[in-house]
């Protein structure tokens, strides 16, 4: 069966797109990873009912939801797509045919590390919030919220609400950037009052709030105990003399999120830079990618949030089933792309982070390459970019293959991280390589 549209990713843009493509008239699939739909913002347990979102893409009798389906690579067949995928624990192959793909494979994490950031009980932010919206478990008692980002707010509340003690939620920028981008923030009141509802929620919980400041190091032995917290400067240096420790059973820690750009730059799509210099997929004005017949939304174009995803899901469900998409949904993309551009540029991170790490902080943690091993490659070896650190020293050679410890690699080479190429977006059995991609099964 060949499908309209095939939208990748269950998230917030995928469910959009999905139900707005049926909607118009289209068959659709909709391919995830996940066991069940709804992306990290509607991730919820087993047991629980599915959010709204969710629930209204399960009711469209036009949309084919294939959960726990991994796709490896998309590649053209005719005038035709073909996408490939691992299927399960038990990584049984499966193929999606379809005339259109719409690529919704949202973000991840992205990490800085700093000493004693591998022992147990530190997390990222967006996974603790994923720990207890699945499975209802906090990281710890006592647990300390700290990066950069808006995302640090809404954990925070959360972890607190759901019975943890923060005593400091730590933000390495300064909130006051966001002066300079007023025009943003007035055309979008809603954010303001959200945000200011978490600090306020904060506040009333004894949450101590520290800007331009930075978890610089964890101690322990069998878990985290406590962090050094320490104020930075406008590069985001350490400031010397400024460190205090604060006890903690468990950290959150996470700098934004990176998009997610394997499939598409596999494909060839073209991206851009965000402007905290993080790289996203270029699209036109109806969300189509430089690749004809593949369009994208939500994050993977730069992280905006769910508001945003949904709007560019639904302009581009419109775009493939060739109407005008509604001048509502376009006025708000524009409002609210503002908005996440003041955002990343509010939060762009300072250079002068490196500085927190001594020799012996791991960087790549799957290989356990230190950071003292990928300056001496630099220094020593010549190593100009992360490519050729990755060569020297197996840095980002492990099982996340450099989706972790890429932009520190990079950044300790002297370069802007630079877009995920890889030919394989997940790990595929050798049995599936050996029929060539375009083959049917």
């Amino acid at each position: 069966m060949t499908a309209d549209l095939a939208v990748v990713g269950a998230g917030p843009a995928g469910l959009a797109a999905a139900t707005t493509a049926a909607g118009l008239g289209l068959d659709v699939t909709l391919v995830d990873a996940g066991a069940r739909a709804g992306g990290q913002i509607h991730r919820h347990a087993a047991d629980a009912p599915a959010p709204r979102p969710v629930r209204r893409a399960a009711r469209e009798r036009r949309v084919t939801h294939l959960a726990a389906h991994h796709v490896w690579t998309v590649v053209p067949d005719g005038d035709t797509w073909l996408l490939h995928t691992v299927v399960g624990p038990e990584e049984a192959p499966a193929t999606v045919r379809a005339r259109a793909v719409l690529l919704a494979t949202g973000a991840y994490e992205r990490h800085l590390p700093f000493p004693g950031w591998t022992l147990p009980g530190v997390v990222g932010a967006g996974g603790a919030q994923a720990m207890l919206k699945s499975g209802g478990v906090l990281p710890g008692r006592r647990v300390v919220v700290a990066g950069s980002g808006p995302l640090l707010l809404a954990v925070a509340t959360t972890l607190a609400a759901a019975g943890a003690r923060v005593p400091a939620l730590v933000e390495a920028a300064d909130y006051r950037a966001y002066a300079r981008h007023t025009g943003a923030l007035l055309r979008n009141p809603a954010k303001l009052a959200q945000g200011a509802l978490h600090g306020g929620a904060l506040l009333r919980r004894t949450t101590r709030l520290l800007t331009r400041h930075a978890v610089t190091a964890a101690h322990g032995t069998t878990r985290v105990e406590a962090v050094t917290v320490t104020r930075l400067d406008a590069q985001w240096r350490p400031v010397p003399g400024t460190g205090r420790r604060v006890p903690c059973d468990a950290l959150a820690v996470g700098h934004g999120l990176v998009p997610q750009l394997e499939l598409a730059t596999a494909l060839g799509c073209a991206t851009r830079r965000t402007p905290d210099g993080t790289p996203a997929l270029d699209v036109d004005a109806e969300q189509r990618t430089r690749v004809p017949g593949v369009w994208a939304a939500g994050e993977t174009c730069g992280v905006g949030g769910e508001e945003l995803a949904r709007a560019e899901g639904e302009i581009a469900a419109h775009s493939v089933a060739g109407s005008r998409p509604p001048e509502s949904a376009v006025r708000r993309r524009a409002r609210l792309r503002g908005f996440a551009d003041a955002m990343a540029a509010a939060h762009r991170h300072g250079p002068g982070w490196t500085d927190w790490l001594d020799g012996a902080t791991e960087v790549c943690r799957c290989e356990e390459v230190t950071a003292a091993t990928i300056r001496a490659s630099v220094t020593d070896l010549g190593a100009r970019d992360a490519r050729s650190v990755k060569l020297l020293t197996r840095a980002g050679m492990g099982w996340c293959q450099g989706r972790t410890c890429g932009p520190a690699v990079a950044r300790l080479a002297g370069e802007e991280p630079a877009p995920d190429r890889r030919p394989l977006s997940c790990p595929v059995p050798l049995s599936q390589l050996a029929q060539p991609p375009g083959a049917e099964r």
